[in-house]
């Protein structure tokens, strides 16, 4: 099934890196003649009563409201830009949300959205916090667009490699990243493992055969995992055969144990390589 229907959560402050990442999420949706509704957020942030305010805005709750006020417009008056110049279909509002229901409220709007877009910074609490409650509750993927490496992404994903470990989360992740996989120039799947077994070739092998009835001519190999931790393989790999987009499953451990123990789930989202796929 096509990629139809994205939401496009826009949260926090405008930063230049912020804005490249936008301007990149409505090139991709208008690549693969996706509607795209972005979410702009304002934190409800309590004012106190009967406050006088200055000339110079020193309450600091109501500095607060102003400029989070001030960042939603400015992130969707980005959005909108590289929408009418891209010629991308789309849909903006605003909501204004108390700072803990932001995730899950959003996470309620994906429900009925193909794919969630999520612009990250590298390890920031709070997008970290989003995109790992769109994973478990809305039910649908999500594409992690990576802010720090957002001027050298492609908007078409020509390169693509799927971390396949034989999970049913890497296999959901499989199926709904089919029509990105179908259109790519090029696909891979690797398995990262500290020593090579016949099951893991041969469920590499499968998962080929299987992605080929659907037109999808993929490769596999194992790589080595050589004492380094699988998130850290992953960013190698995807550097090394200049990978556009990363499909993976996330969260094969509960998210405790791999806050605790890291894992590749963490270490990806907390700063991904490049554009990345989840599904839970």
């Amino acid at each position: 099934m096509a990629i139809k229907d994205i939401l496009l959560p826009l949260v926090g402050d405008p930063s230049p890196a912020t804005i490249a990442a936008i301007e990149k999420c409505v090139a991709m949706a208008a690549d693969i003649g996706a509607g795209i509704t972005a979410v702009a957020v304002e934190v409800d942030i309590a004012v106190r009563p009967k406050v006088t305010i200055s000339a110079d805005l020193d309450n600091a709750e109501t500095v607060e409201a102003v400029r989070s006020a001030s960042n939603a417009r400015e992130l969707l008056q980005a959005f909108d830009a590289a929408s009418q110049r891209l010629g991308a279909r789309n849909e903006q509002t605003v909501r204004r949300l108390a700072q803990d229901d932001i995730a899950g409220n959003l996470a309620r709007s994906a429900r009925l959205r193909d794919l969630s877009l999520i612009p990250m910074k590298p390890h920031d609490a709070q997008a970290e916090r989003m995109a790992e409650q769109l994973i478990f509750d809305s039910g649908r993927p999500i594409l992690l667009c990576p802010e720090e490496f957002a001027d050298q992404l492609a908007a078409a994903f020509d390169h693509v490699a799927i971390a396949w470990d034989h999970t049913a989360e890497a296999a959901r992740a499989v199926a709904d990243a089919l029509p990105l996989l179908q259109a790519a120039a090029g696909v891979r799947i690797f398995t990262v493992t500290d020593k090579e077994s016949p099951a893991e070739r041969e469920s590499g092998a499968a998962l080929a055969s299987h992605l080929a009835l659907h037109g999808i001519n993929a490769v596999f190999e194992t790589v080595k995992r050589d004492g380094s931790s699988v998130g850290k393989v992953f960013g190698a790999y995807v550097k090394a055969h200049a990978i556009d987009l990363l499909v993976m499953g996330a969260y094969r451990h509960s998210r405790l144990n791999e806050w605790v123990w890291g894992g590749a789930s963490s270490t990806i989202i907390g700063r991904p390589p490049c554009w990345v796929m989840m599904s839970h």
